[in-house]
């Protein structure tokens, strides 16, 4: 049971680079919930394989998803290359606080813990205790990736207040665990939508037209506004296509009066507006330590002409 959850963590990958962070603390729960059920298991003997079993699952999810999650943290402190030296001093942080863990559970077994009562008092604390540490945890890693959350973040800062946020400055600011909600001062782009549920193959061709270079189609929704990108777009592609929605989206903000898309006119202007400080932003996100040469967006739908 263990090796199936690890199996199918290892499938969504991808969603684990986009939002590291949910992540890492989905898998503290998972291995919570998995501990919780190996306690739990001696209450019921009929049913001891089972809830065993789905104990060492959860667990088998939970580790897959620590150990691929720990990596693009990792990267973000990583100043000069020092990867393996940032891996190798967490793996000695890590393995330090186990053997004071150990020592504590061995305290803990031997005394409150010794009956099943103390067992399900303290082992619901304990647990609670974990999950907040990782949280504000996670809360205080900064993670210099792009993916929709903090580009999101970064446009509504600057076409609101003209900055440019730095991976520190947002990291109190983004959902860790429901990252898909949407930022109305940054255009209320969703991405991750099929091509054909975006905008029809008429209108695509009309949209082509009008920007043949460009590696993203935008289209306004009911409640919000799709970006779908190509199959190559980069960082700086999605950068491009979520701030060209954000102006469209200032100058007509009632997105229930256009339910057929942005028109024409409205596309030209905002790209107009991009195209005259697109640079600069870029160079002040390079700066401040982002890294532009890819977008995360977990999903991996993509569109190719």
């Amino acid at each position: 049971m263990q090796h199936v959850g690890k199996l199918i963590c290892s499938n969504l990958g991808a969603r684990m680079d986009s939002e590291p962070k949910r992540w890492r603390i989905l898998a503290d729960l998972l291995y919570d919930l998995g501990s919780g059920l190996e306690v739990l298991s001696p209450l019921c003997p009929s049913l001891f394989l089972e809830v065993a079993g789905l104990g060492n699952f959860a667990k088998g999810m939970a580790v897959v998803a620590a150990r691929a999650t720990r990596l693009p943290i990792y990267s973000s402190f990583a100043k000069e290359g020092n990867l393996s030296d940032l891996f190798a001093k967490g793996e000695a942080i890590s393995t330090l606080f186990n053997v004071l863990g150990l020592g504590v559970g061995i305290q803990l077994a031997s005394t409150v813990c010794s009956t099943m009562q103390g067992k399900l008092v303290v082992g619901p604390l304990l647990s609670v205790v974990h999950v907040y540490s990782v949280v504000e945890e996670m809360k205080a890693a900064p993670v210099n990736t792009l993916n929709p959350q903090r580009t999101a973040l970064v446009v509504a800062k600057f076409i609101k207040e003209g900055k440019v946020s730095s991976p520190a400055d947002i990291r109190y600011h983004e959902d860790l665990m429901f990252p898909g909600r949407l930022i109305k001062d940054a255009g209320s782009v969703k991405v991750g939508q099929a091509l054909h549920r975006v905008i029809k193959p008429s209108k695509l061709s009309e949209y082509k037209e009008m920007f043949p270079s460009e590696k993203f189609v935008i289209c306004r929704g009911n409640n919000c506004t799709n970006m779908v990108l190509e199959h190559d777009a980069t960082g700086e592609d999605a950068l491009r296509g979520w701030m060209v929605a954000a102006y469209a989206a200032a100058a007509a903000p009632s997105l229930e009066s256009s339910p057929d898309g942005f028109s024409s006119s409205a596309l030209l202007d905002a790209y107009e507006k991009v195209d005259s400080v697109f640079e600069k932003f870029v160079s002040e996100l390079q700066a401040k330590g982002w890294h532009t040469d890819r977008f995360l967006d977990g999903t991996g739908t993509r569109f190719a002409l």
